[in-house]
Order: C-alpha cells, then sequence, then structure tokens
C-alpha cells in the first residue's frame, strides 16, 4: 500500500528511544523526511545516523526538551527553515513518577502536566499555523491505554494523558476545515524502556519479582503478550498518510485487548 508519505516532512518527539524512535524509522522506512528531538543530543544523533543509514531517508536530529516552549520553538522553526513545511507532528514525551496521590508532592504534578499536557499543546501551537496555511496536516498525540481505562499507581500519567486526548479531540474539530487531522493513540503495555520502569516500580512497592509482575499484565492481555514500539507505530504511518484522509477526532488504543471498554 502507498502511503503517499514520500518526501512529506514529519516532526517526531522524544525519538531517541522507544516508541518515537519506531515511529521515526517507521515513516522514514515510507519515505519521509524526519525530524526528529530528545534532550541527549549524543542519542538524538546517533538515532538519526542510524535511521537514515538504514532507510536512506533524510534525517534532521535535533536537541530539544519538550517541556520548554523556547526549545520547542527553535526546533520548529529549525525544520522549517531547511524542510520550507512541516506536514506530520507526532507528539510524544516520557511519563511521569509512578505511585499513588500522596506520594506526589505539588511539584510533581506541575512536572506531570507541564511534560505530558503542556508539551503537546506547544508542539502544536508552533506547527499548527503553518498546516493551516498548507491546508495539509497530519497530528497525532502518543497518550497511554490510560486514557481509556486507568492504570493501578499512575494517578499522574492517568490524569495528565486523558487531559492530551480532551484537548486533541476538541482541536481536531477546529481544524478539520483546514484539512489538518487529529488523533490520538493509545499504547498498552509495550516493549520500552518505560514499561520496565512501571513493572520495577511495581515490584518495589508489592514486594513481588519483576518477571512475576510482566507475566501478571501478559495474563490481562488478549492476545497473551506485550506489544512491540513497531506495532504502534505501523498505526501512526496510517493515520498521517493520505489514505486516513477521513480520519480524524479518533482515540484508538493499541493494547492487544487489554482494555476492557466499548470505546
Amino acid at each position: 500500500m502507498d502511503l503517499g508519505l514520500k518526501g512529506r516532512v514529519a516532526f517526531i518527539a522524544a525519538a531517541s528511544r522507544g516508541l518515537g524512535r519506531a515511529v521515526a524509522e517507521e515513516l522514514a522506512a515510507e519515505g519521509a523526511r524526519v525530524a526528529l528531538c530528545a534532550r541527549s543530543g549524543r542519542d538524538i544523533e546517533a538515532a538519526a545516523a542510524e535511521i537514515a543509514a538504514a532507510t536512506g531517508a533524510e534525517t534532521l536530529p535535533l536537541r530539544g526538551d519538550v517541556a520548554n516552549p523556547a526549545d520547542v520553538a527553535a526546533m520548529a522553526r529549525e525544520i522549517e527553515r531547511r524542510a520550507g513545511r512541516i506536514d506530520i507532528l507526532v507528539t510524544n514525551a516520557g511519563g511521569p513518577p509512578t505511585g499513588p496521590f500522596e506520594a506526589h508532592a505539588p511539584e510533581a504534578w506541575e512536572g506531570a502536566v507541564a511534560l505530558d499536557f503542556l508539551s503537546a499543546v506547544t508542539l502544536c501551537r508552533e506547527v499548527v499555523p503553518l498546516m493551516k496555511a498548507a491546508r495539509w496536516g497530519r497530528i497525532v498525540a502518543i497518550t497511554s491505554v490510560a486514557v481509556k481505562q486507568p492504570i493501578e499507581g499512575l494517578i499522574l500519567s492517568n490524569s495528565v494523558r486523558a487531559a492530551v486526548a480532551g484537548f486533541a479531540k476538541t482541536l481536531s474539530a477546529e481544524l478539520a476545515p483546514y484539512n489538518v487531522l487529529v488523533n490520538t493513540v493509545c499504547p498498552g503495555y509495550t516493549r520500552t524502556a518505560r514499561v520496565e520502569a512501571i513493572a520495577s516500580a511495581e515490584a518495589a512497592r508489592t514486594g513481588r519479582g519483576v518477571e512475576e509482575i510482566r507475566r501478571k499484565w501478559e495474563s490481562q492481555i488478549p492476545l497473551g503478550r506485550m506489544g512491540e514500539p513497531r506495532e504502534l507505530a505501523a498505526l501512526i504511518a496510517f493515520l498521517v498518510s493520505e489514505r486516513a484522509s477521513y480520519i480524524t477526532g479518533t482515540t484508538i488504543a493499541v493494547d492487544g485487548g487489554f482494555c476492557r471498554s466499548l470505546l
């Protein structure tokens, strides 16, 4: 299937590893020109070089913190200077600390909002005017299956990622007249460093082993296993493509059937 992504310019946040890295690889393989960012300059440069070598795509590594509005503005301007436009935005950020409500001071809540909610808002603020002017754009927000079914011990993530879904849904209606499509994807338990950290935290809290925690999760997933980052990336590649021209305002779980909700 030709997704029509050849030559499109994609900006992928938090892409040195994990889900963001998988998305960058997938879009590059489809022929997109990929700008990818992370806080570590060394890590993002290595990721960009490896993706370029594997796919032959043009990549642009950018060092910046998505929770810092000045960094986001500088990265967007650099992409525009180098490529002339931004067609695709994938918002993404690391998860906030784990733990129950009483474990978190006010500063933890402020940090979670800045990292996982306001970063998406700031990224969109920078790229939406470009997309509206071009009358074409695709925005995908990576959140969590917790948007549909809250996960025990993740009160910060459950709260702020739900805010991203509400923001994206509202934005989708505002941008639809400009042919700018906005969707949210909700990965479930996926083999990433973040999920390993959650397993370790739960093991420490409950006194059980990490492997036991993994088995418990997998027993709750109808497919019987955790996901791989490339499986989420495949959906995102479709959502940002020409083929997805009538899909906007959706919130899609990629979780092996973990979430029991109807919608």
